[in-house]
């Protein structure tokens, strides 16, 4: 049932604005009560491929970095300032990105952010210092940081809310495995062939994922939302044809609630319920992501640099970490749809802290501790980062979607960018135990933030969550 349309609309403008939220509302309705078809799920396997790369592109520069220290004879702050640069890139790349998937569509946006990133992963085989890698790495994450934001709105808009949360995940995981795979090449390619390997492997997706490109549709709200309801019709009718035809019976669309709005843009984004949903989705980024990059990306240089462990071991911990983050995050994709967003996001941010008060207390003086304490807590912070650009994505409504989870992610890499330079600092100033102190603390703030401020988005319907 459609709620009342704003009254100072004249007759004619009235009556188009009902005739899109119904033609929208038809849409929804037909996605909600369909299977995952092969096209879907294959859709999102090709998404999650270029995810993959993009975990990986990410963290690259990490495992390179104990080796471009010594070659480059870099300072604490220097190597703070390239580990960041991506990030800050991705910050730029997230908001103008998600604003564009916004006006043009899903799928072209896609397609330029990967190119982006890949041909960045080239430059970067050519940098000769440390101001030269900043730019290239700055220019990288523009690219890697448009992808994610965009690719997890498309996603979320195919998918019905029964389920949404394990579908979405279980593609979401690509992220880290991309994060683990850059340690594992790392590990074996890097000792024998030098820094610029990880950039190398980092061009694999340009030969991959571009021709699968085209196997991809639109997304069908997004469409709708834009008032191409022809094409929408005729990629979710598409979908029904699968589903039958691989013997599925689907039930008759169930009434989807729309309320008819004019198109207010970016200020929607600070305007009656979505003003508290975006301060909180931005403050849960930016609490989450400065303590988790803030760890990976500084921990093999740490154990290198200030532990002295062998270039190996170096890179096998900070691997074995990762992994630690994949495993507790598949644990949350399996669970969040019976847990709740907010009851998992909210124990995580109490729990992780225990150890890293654990570990500051102790004094951080060996590197089995940290491996350690460390790992728990950065496995139990990466069940919220890996997730939140579901619940980001459930927040907002088709018309604010990408933008809305573009300019929440910006905060991600705000978060990521200051995660390093904050190491970089504390370290230099007071010792690494007190970074670990500092960490601790921004994960209360993020709990207390969450408890009184988030709200539960498990099993509802994307247009009645948000309309």
């Amino acid at each position: 049932m459609l709620m009342q349309t704003p009254r100072h609309l004249g007759a004619s403008g009235a009556t188009d604005l009902r005739r899109d939220a119904e033609r929208q509302a038809d849409i929804s309705a037909r996605l909600e009560r369909l299977p995952i078809t092969r096209r879907v799920f294959w859709t999102r396997n090709i998404i999650g491929a270029a995810t993959f790369f993009d975990g990986y592109t990410v963290i690259a520069i990490a495992y390179a970095m104990p080796v471009l220290v010594r070659e480059w004879g870099l300072k604490p702050e220097q190597t703070g300032m390239i580990l960041s640069m991506g990030y800050l890139g991705q910050l730029i790349g997230a908001v103008f990105f998600g604003w564009l998937a916004e006006r043009i569509g899903r799928l072209s946006v896609l397609l330029f952010t990967i190119l982006l990133f890949v041909s960045m992963d080239i430059a970067c085989l050519f940098a000769w210092g440390a101001a030269s890698m900043m730019a290239f790495r700055f220019i990288q994450g523009i690219g890697t940081g448009g992808e994610v934001p965009v690719a997890s709105a498309y996603i979320n808009e195919y998918i019905g809310s029964k389920g949404r949360g394990r579908f979405f995940l279980l593609y979401e995981v690509m992220f880290l495995f991309g994060l683990v795979g850059a340690g594992l090449i790392a590990r074996a390619l890097v000792p024998v062939y030098g820094w610029q390997a990880m950039f190398l492997v980092g061009i694999v997706p340009a030969a991959i994922l571009i021709p699968l490109r085209f196997f991809m549709k639109e997304s069908p709200r997004w469409l709708a939302a834009k008032g191409r309801y022809a094409e929408a019709d005729r990629i979710v009718s598409d979908l029904e044809h699968s589903a039958t035809a691989q013997g599925h019976v689907l039930a008759d669309p169930k009434p989807v609630a729309m309320k008819p709005v004019e198109r207010s843009g970016i200020r929607e984004l600070f305007s009656g319920i979505y003003r508290r949903r975006t301060l909180t989705i931005w403050s849960m980024w930016f609490c989450s992501y400065l303590v988790a990059n803030g760890m990976i990306a500084w921990l093999p240089t740490l154990y290198r640099q200030t532990f002295n462990l062998p270039l190996e071991t170096a890179l096998l911990y900070g691997l074995l970490t990762s992994v630690a983050g994949v495993v507790a995050s598949i644990a949350c994709a399996l669970l969040i749809d019976k847990v709740g967003r907010k009851r998992w996001y909210t124990f995580a941010f109490l729990a992780a802290p225990i150890p890293l008060l654990a570990l500051a207390w102790m004094g951080a003086t060996s590197p089995t501790e940290v491996l350690v304490l460390a790992g728990l807590a950065y496995a139990i912070v990466q069940t919220i980062t890996f997730s939140l650009y579901l619940y980001s994505a459930e927040l907002y409504p088709t018309r604010l979607r990408a933008i809305g989870t573009g300019l929440g992610s910006a905060w991600l890499r705000l978060g990521s960018s200051a995660g390093p330079i904050v190491v970089g600092t504390i370290m230099g100033a007071a010792g690494i135990q007190y970074v670990f102190a500092t960490f601790a603390g921004v994960l209360v703030v993020g709990a207390l933030v969450t408890m009184f401020f988030a709200i539960e988005t498990k099993g509802r319907v994307l247009e009645e969550l948000s309309p």
